[in-house]
């Protein structure tokens, strides 16, 4: 285990905590995170979790502007400065099931001709494709986006594990119980209109 897998570590949980409690402080958090990410991602050949981080760090700027900067009609009624919680339409759930698995197989097949030695590219690309997707979600402010970080978590703590990193898949297990309580606060605040 190296340092950089422990402070990674602390950055997510914090991270994701202040995420949970709807905190635009995640935001802060977030943009180092990433940097250490790409720095452990790198080190153990998981290309395409570490391909992630400069786009994270994108995905997280936009969340950041959306979450201070609502509209008229996204504006939290406890406070006009914060976007509210969301959902996604019935409609479009198809969209984003479709595009991360097309994402993903287009993704694996990059990593597997491309890359050098790439470690488990199937789920390596899966997980890529739905921790973008959570993301995007995420900044969206959609409370949807907990069922979807959870998926990730149980799919990343795996890959984890096959790759040899030993706390990452502690901090996944974390971020599982983060995700259930997020998931229902946020289904509270969706229907308060927060």
């Amino acid at each position: 285990m190296s340092w950089v897998e422990i402070v990674s570590a602390v950055l997510g949980l914090s991270c994701v905590f202040l995420a949970g409690r709807n905190s635009k402080y995640n935001f802060y958090v977030g943009y180092v995170y990433n940097i250490f990410l790409f720095v452990l991602f790198l080190n153990q050949h998981l290309y395409s979790a570490m391909v992630l981080q400069p786009i994270s760090l994108l995905i997280n700027a936009y969340g950041h502007y959306r979450w201070t900067h609502p509209r008229e009609d996204e504006r939290s009624s406890s406070d006009s400065h914060r976007l509210k919680v969301g959902h996604i339409r019935a409609e479009r759930i198809p969209l984003y099931v479709l595009g991360v698995f097309a994402a993903a197989a287009v993704w694996s097949f990059v990593l597997i001709h491309v890359f050098d030695n790439p470690s488990s590219p199937y789920l390596d690309s899966f997980m890529l494709m739905l921790t973008l997707c959570a993301q995007y979600l995420s900044a969206r402010k959609y409370w949807e986006c907990w069922i979807v970080w959870l998926l990730v978590n149980v799919g990343n703590a795996t890959l984890y594990i096959l790759s040899g990193l030993y706390l990452m898949p502690v901090v996944s297990a974390l971020y599982i119980a983060n995700g259930v309580w997020s998931l229902v606060s946020w289904r509270k605040m969706y229907k308060k209109d927060e």
